[in-house]
């Protein structure tokens, strides 16, 4: 066959593909469609309506230029950053420590949820589903690991992160074939209880905790509604990468306002040296007991289950197709070595964060190097103490109202996907109903189960944990369980009429 290059005069040709070159003749203009793009011709700015490139390059793994790249880090940054500070404060003033180990710790908490960001945003070898997620100490770990600590030393509560870290790798293989008792109506149910959950956490940090001083003080609210409503503006009025960076605009426009109106804190800036480091074992050296540990290992069962619905919904927000049976064990596994690490640094458990995933869905930012560049933010603010400082000035008001926004829109993924599960079958109806008034009962009425037992009441208080052992539960009795049985009365009496 002869060359492209070399072809006869007046030789006919097939009308065949030809490949696009700098000696290839140009394509014929009469099969040009009216976009202008000749079918021929492979278009790599063209993109499917799956967003997918037809050079193959999914938007997740989509390089960008690096200062926008380092925009929208920073963005999914300032939104997260409340949840490190606010876990170490709250450790320290739970335990009184001192305050150059808070200090350390929130160096600690920085660098590690950087670590562990890009861990499961650039999934080296078989840990992380290479899909754009952030990693956060986990607000239940927290509550645990202070309870351990309070009960049993700091020691202890160390030992017993690593154990649980420890257990995780040993859990995953069983949990990973339960992973066929979690289908779309599952998740999606779990998906919905995380959301609201987190929607809470985020107006608590605008009005406060009920009965404590200064509860929904009209300042605070209209600051978070003006917060809100600052990100609407610029959603509304902008286009482009000032559209999808108006999380951030929106969290800037509020600070400012906080900033005029006297709510911010320019004291907590300043003074301190230039560099933190994080310390290893800043408690001294762990000690090992099962039984204290107990507690935590068990969450971990639901964490599992809740990095499941995190994994799914992150594939889902970003359109990419996963296979569940491996995607999710290395997002476990991610959280597991990250915990691992962070129990020698005094933190407790981190956890694959949903927080992200409402900012991505909001800015149609799908790129995995996006959070992979928010992971290296964090781990420079780790370690640089005026970007600690600064960033812990920004008023709780300003951050929950970001939170809030994007909390919902998690909410929002969840209701998609249930209505992706035939809720038009009364079984699965039902099976939705119950596990979202369980598992939403302990997030709207605290302390329900105050009068059970500790350890029972830990798992009872999760209501992510109950929903979605109760829609699995149910699930598999009315999906598997039932039609066995049915069908085996059914034949009893078929036999018994003959």
């Amino acid at each position: 066959m002869s060359s492209p290059r070399h072809t006869t005069p007046g030789a006919h040709r097939s009308p065949g593909p030809q490949p696009a070159g700098p000696h290839t003749a140009a394509p014929d203009a009469t099969r040009i469609r009216p976009d202008g793009v000749h079918p021929d011709v492979v278009h790599p700015d063209v993109v499917r309506p799956d967003g997918v490139r037809p050079d193959g390059v999914h938007p997740v793994d989509e390089s960008r230029p690096l200062g926008r790249i380092l925009l929208f880090g920073i963005q999914h940054v300032l939104v997260m950053a409340a949840t490190p500070i606010s876990a170490i404060f709250l450790m320290s003033a739970t335990l009184r420590l001192d305050p150059h180990l808070t200090v350390n710790l929130l160096s600690a908490a920085f660098v590690l949820s950087g670590v562990g960001s890009l861990i499961q945003s650039l999934g080296p070898w078989k840990f992380g589903p290479r899909l754009p997620f952030v990693m956060l100490p986990g607000g239940a770990p927290l509550v645990l690991f202070l309870a351990i600590a309070e009960q049993h030393g700091l020691r202890t509560a160390t030992g017993a992160v690593i154990l649980t870290a420890l257990f995780s790798f040993a859990a995953l293989p069983l949990f990973s074939r339960l992973l066929a008792f979690f289908p779309t109506l599952v998740i999606g149910t779990m998906i919905v209880i995380v959301g609201v959950n987190l929607v809470k956490v985020g107006a608590l940090l605008v009005t406060g905790r009920p009965g404590e001083p200064g509860f929904a003080d009209p300042a605070h609210l209209g600051l978070g509604m003006a917060t809100i409503g600052f990100t609407v503006v610029f959603y509304l009025v902008s286009t482009g990468i000032v559209r999808q960076l108006a999380v951030m605009l929106g969290l800037v426009a509020g600070t400012a306002l906080a900033a005029v109106l006297g709510a911010v804190d320019l004291g907590r800036a300043a003074g301190g040296g230039l560099f933190n480091a994080p310390q290893p074992l800043p408690f001294g050296s762990p000690q090992f007991d099962l039984v204290a540990a107990l507690p935590l290992m068990l969450y971990s069962l639901a964490a599992m289950a809740e990095a499941t619905g995190q994994t799914v919904v992150n594939a889902e927000a970003v359109g990419r197709e996963i296979d569940r049976r491996t995607a999710v064990p290395k997002t476990i596994r991610g959280d597991a070595l990250t915990s691992l690490a962070g129990g020698f640094l005094g933190l407790p458990l981190m956890v694959t964060s949903g927080e992200n995933i409402g900012i991505v869905r909001v800015t149609g930012v799908r790129s995995r190097f996006v959070t992979a560049a928010a992971g290296g933010v964090l781990i420079v603010i780790g370690f640089l103490a005026p970007v600690t400082r600064a960033i812990s000035v920004i008023p709780s008001a300003v951050i929950g109202g970001t939170a809030m926004v994007v909390f919902a829109v998690i909410t929002v993924l969840g209701m998609q996907m249930l209505g992706r599960s035939d809720l038009d079958q009364h079984t699965n109806t039902l099976v939705c109903a119950v596990a979202l008034a369980l598992g939403l009962l302990p997030i709207l009425i605290p302390g329900v189960y105050a009068g059970f037992p500790p350890n029972l009441r830990i798992l009872l208080e999760s209501g992510v944990a109950v929903g979605a052992s109760v829609a699995a539960l149910l699930h598999f009795l009315f999906h598997h369980i039932r039609p066995g049985v049915v069908a085996r009365f059914a034949t009893a009496r078929t036999e018994s009429d003959r």
